[in-house]
């Protein structure tokens, strides 16, 4: 996974952030699903910042998303302040790659890139318009990156248990968030990582009987045998 460095010629967005008390764990660490929460609002508020939401009703859905700590850099805590700056790194026909750093006191501790797919509000794929380009600069148009993800095989020895959905996942498209998924990543690895990442193979509804797969190293929520969550991680 390739964490490209903002360029010169590119929208870039800062956003303040401050940890709070339902955003970390016992240790008084910011926990990933919280992070996730974070970096799904900086992109809105980025998104709306642009002025684009006038041309079209799009919906930007997330496939993808990578986060790894920076070398010798301290997991944020408790009410530290945080800048969120986030561009876009790059773009294929129908999708971005957007990137966002954590910084704290000015200095990154965490970086992330997400793959990003605009949907119109039936939810089908639509391409990227001229206008992106025109706000988020034409080196988002010059570097190509692909939108292929891949699905870890479950491994049959895998310990297994219920993942309830809760009416308090559901976003404003009626499934559940991203965010919300990152919380399984939460259960299996409780203290602060190294990296991670989480892919969203199809949607997870109110109701599905949703199953909570943990390997080595891996996460898996399913219903039945199709993987709709898939999250690979190291402490």
């Amino acid at each position: 996974m390739e964490f490209a460095a903002w360029v010169d010629g590119t929208r870039r967005y800062v956003a303040a952030a401050t940890v709070r008390l339902g955003d970390v764990d016992p240790s008084g660490r910011v926990r990933v699903d919280a992070l996730a929460r974070y970096l799904q609002d900086v992109a809105t508020d980025d998104w709306n910042d642009t002025g684009l939401t006038t041309e079209s009703d799009d919906v930007w859905l997330v496939r993808r998303t990578a986060l790894r700590r920076v070398a010798g850099a301290a997991w944020p805590g408790y009410l530290e302040g945080l800048e969120l700056a986030t561009w876009c790194a790059g773009t294929g026909p129908a999708w971005a790659e957007r990137r966002t750093d954590v910084l704290v006191g000015g200095v990154a501790v965490i970086e992330t890139v997400a793959l990003w797919v605009p949907t119109d509000l039936e939810g089908r794929p639509v391409r990227m318009r001229e206008s992106f380009f025109g706000v988020y600069g034409e080196p988002a148009r010059a570097r190509r990156v692909s939108s292929r993800v891949g699905v870890p095989p479950m491994t049959a020895r895998a310990a297994r248990r219920p993942w309830p959905t809760r009416r308090s996942d559901l976003d404003v498209v009626g499934h559940v968030n991203n965010a919300a998924a990152w919380e399984a990543v939460t259960e299996v690895v409780p203290g602060p990582l190294a990296s991670a990442t989480v892919i969203h193979h199809g949607s997870l509804e109110l109701g599905d009987d949703v199953t909570l797969v943990e390997g080595a190293g891996v996460a898996w929520l399913a219903v039945g045998d199709e993987v709709r969550v898939s999250a690979t991680y190291a402490a």
